[in-house]
């Protein structure tokens, strides 16, 4: 079976064309959308239904950043752990401690400088992990790639906590 990457004809690197990601998730679903087999046997409908649902599972996939870095990851046979291995470099996790006591603080204060100042912060360390992440796997470094993955994901997580303490703090 073909990889996401194969699906739609793209290097198999983190780095990708976005423009040419769109274009090869439309050209595929443009052959593979039920709507064309309308008056196809029920066989033929549920395989193109099966291509269509593959195209959008491979296309959400590769437009994430990381959902995009884990599945590297998976092909390379590297089980990133993500519920059972948690554990990090300590300047990272007083680094998310420090976060934390920022949210809540910016919460309980009803600050959205603060909070802006917080989503500026997870921004940068977004940008950062991310370049480490190509970084690593562009060097082969798959258990890397792992970590900073599980890094990011924590990133992202907190990301949305911070959204959502805006949206309260914004309504």
């Amino acid at each position: 079976m073909q990889n996401h990457f194969e699906l739609f004809q793209l290097p198999r690197r983190f780095a990708i064309d976005m423009q040419a990601l769109n274009s090869a998730y439309h050209e595929v679903q443009g052959r593979v959308h039920p709507d064309k087999f309308v008056n196809a046997i029920d066989a033929e409908k549920r395989v193109a239904m099966q291509w269509a649902t593959r195209a959008n599972e491979a296309y959400q996939i590769l437009k994430s950043p990381l959902k995009r870095a884990t599945y590297l990851c998976e092909l390379q046979g590297v089980d990133l752990q993500v519920e059972s291995n948690t554990a990090m470099p300590a300047a990272f996790l007083m680094q998310q401690m420090a976060w934390r006591e920022a949210l809540d603080d910016a919460r309980d204060a009803r600050q959205i400088e603060a909070l802006a100042q917080i989503d500026t912060d997870l921004r940068a360390v977004r940008a950062e992990e991310l370049a480490h992440i190509e970084a690593c796997l562009d060097a082969d470094d798959y258990n890397g790639a792992g970590q900073a993955v599980r890094k990011l994901m924590f990133v992202e997580k907190f990301g949305e906590e911070v959204g959502r303490a805006f949206d309260a703090l914004t309504e």
